[in-house]
Order: structure tokens, then C-alpha cells, then sequence
């Protein structure tokens, strides 16, 4: 069975909400140990997005030659479905300290219960959630059958720790570019 490499933070936040710094600092330390791959290697995979949730999955955009920029390794909350796929989503497209205000003003409206917790989700749709500050530029369209990958299922309480993992695959243009485009469309 697949150890959880997550499994070391969560237990030490202890259910209790913690600060940005507190979340950048757990993350920094296990940093040079997380991959993309080691991190679909864990015992959450599905075939399909989990719903509610934040997901992360290797994909190749059928787009690709078209795109000025795109992320191979997403972190994606799927917002709706859509012919052949899904609208969801993907927190790479903000810097770190974004990803944390954004996924901190979807828990506060969006999710189904208060406590940082696995059962808790977030009820989103696209009508709901795209007045949310600094959710424009994360809207992307994903289909299914340019999907490389299962879904590596992130539940509500390993949310936070997700959105400053240095995962992020962008191809084409560099982080710092692709956050700089982003930040322009805020």
C-alpha cells in the first residue's frame, strides 16, 4: 500500500487552520522529496475527477501547438462538465501565495462543512465560482481523452498543503512568466 506522502503535514496541523507561512514552511521541507511522480503514485487515484475536490493528473493539451503556454501536471477543481471532458479550475496558473487566497475564499463560501476534514468538498459550478478574485485565469477546459494519467484525488484537509506544492509542469514559458500573465488578467 502506498504511503500518503502528505500524510506528515496533515498530521501535524492537527485539523486547525494555519497561516500561509505556516503552509509554505511545512511544504519547504518536504519539497525536494515530492514529484509529480512520486505524487501519482499514491493510494488516491481514480479514473475520473473527483468532484468537490482538488485533483492533480498528467495531461497533454490537444491544443498544445496552439497554446502560448499550458501545464502538463495540473491541480484542478473541476467546476462542470463538458462534452468530452470537464471545465475545472487549475491553481497552477497562480503564484503560491494566490493559490492560498483563492483556495481560502472557495473554502469560505464553498465548502459543505467548516472543519478542514477528507468528507468536507467544495460545491462549485462555473456560475458560482467566477466572480471569486483570482479565479480568471485558472479557467481551463480539460478533456478526457488527452488525459495521461488517473486522478490523484486531494481532499479538503490536504488542500492547502496542495496549492504550494512545486509541481507545476508548465511547458513553452517559465513559472515566473505564465504568473506574470496570470496576475494581468486579475
Amino acid at each position: 500500500m502506498a504511503i500518503n506522502i502528505l500524510d506528515p503535514l496533515v498530521d501535524k496541523q492537527g485539523g486547525i487552520r494555519k497561516s500561509a507561512s505556516w503552509y509554505r514552511n511545512a511544504v519547504s521541507s518536504i519539497a525536494d522529496k515530492v514529484t509529480a511522480r512520486k505524487l501519482i503514485n499514491q493510494n488516491k487515484l481514480n479514473q475520473q475527477p473527483s468532484q468537490g475536490r482538488l485533483n492533480l493528473f498528467f495531461y497533454d493539451p490537444k491544443t498544445k501547438d496552439k497554446l502560448p503556454y499550458y501545464d502538463t501536471f495540473p491541480l484542478v477543481l473541476p467546476l462542470e462538465p463538458i462534452k468530452g471532458g470537464f471545465l475545472g479550475m487549475n491553481f497552477h496558473y497562480l503564484p503560491p501565495i494566490l493559490r492560498f487566497r483563492l483556495l481560502e475564499s472557495v473554502h469560505s463560501k464553498f465548502a459543505t462543512r467548516v472543519e478542514l476534514n477528507k468528507n468536507n468538498k467544495f460545491d462549485v459550478s462555473y456560475n458560482r465560482i467566477k466572480n471569486v478574485p483570482f479565479v480568471k485565469p485558472t479557467i481551463k477546459k480539460y478533456l478526457y481523452g488527452y488525459v495521461r494519467s488517473n486522478f490523484l484525488r486531494i481532499d479538503v484537509d490536504e488542500a492547502a498543503l496542495a496549492v504550494y506544492l512545486p509541481v507545476q509542469q508548465f511547458k513553452k514559458r517559465s513559472d515566473n512568466y505564465v504568473w506574470g500573465q496570470s496576475r494581468g488578467m486579475i
